[in-house]
């Protein structure tokens, strides 16, 4: 749906990117790892974005520091990329803050689960029998629970932690998810098990549910 909206998988990425982390700025070889997107295409759609506003070119001092700035990139390379730094200075990019859109942007990729809804119930679907799931912690602005995702009945879960793992990529954000056989859930259901009622009474997307005329 992104795509379809922003006209560009790659400008898509860049913007979660950008979005999700608008304080840190990034140069352009590292952009196109994270993204794992050919040069040319971040080249071209970085052009985009500085002539719409979205973002912005920055000196690498003024950004971020500097271990922040680069904090993707492996520990061992730190000390090189400072120096090719020093060296030949690199075009820094970052989320310009004080465009006019800029909120309304972040909740569109953010703030709305319903964006990937459609997606993960269908995937979630090829998995196995699922009775119940939920978004929930990152997906819906949750800071009291530990995980941004739950799964229950009986799934394959190799193929569910790739689908997990591909969803990660697309958000550059870690999804803690947990799954539970059926009886399971019932059963802490009735017992009034405190972290699945922290999931079930707090705020929460429900992707499937046929388990709610069960006590």
């Amino acid at each position: 749906m992104l795509e379809q909206l922003f006209g560009s998988r790659t400008r898509t990425k860049l913007l979660r990117l950008f979005l999700m982390h608008p304080d840190k700025a990034f140069f352009i070889r590292e952009l196109t790892r994270l993204i794992d997107t050919q040069i040319n295409s971040v080249r071209r759609e970085l052009q985009n974005l500085l002539a719409s506003g979205v973002i912005k070119e920055v000196p690498f001092a003024s950004s971020a520091p500097a271990d922040e700035a680069i904090s993707f990139v492996p520990t061992k390379q730190l000390k090189a990329k400072k120096a090719q730094t020093d060296k030949q200075p690199k075009k820094f990019f970052q989320a310009d803050q004080a465009f006019l859109l800029f909120h309304e942007l972040r909740a569109l990729f953010f703030k709305s689960p319903r964006l990937l809804q459609q997606t993960l119930e269908r995937e979630l679907n090829t998995l196995g029998t699922i009775h119940y799931a939920v978004l929930t912690g990152f997906f819906v602005d949750r800071d009291d629970t530990p995980i941004d995702l739950l799964v229950v009945g009986t799934v394959l879960r190799s193929r569910l932690a790739k689908l997990i793992h591909g969803f990660e990529k697309e958000i550059e954000h870690e999804i803690n998810y947990t799954t539970m056989t059926t009886e399971e859930f019932l059963y802490r259901k009735s017992v009034i098990d405190r972290f699945l009622f922290t999931i079930l009474e707090g705020k929460k997307v429900v992707l499937v549910d046929t388990l709610s005329s069960q006590k």
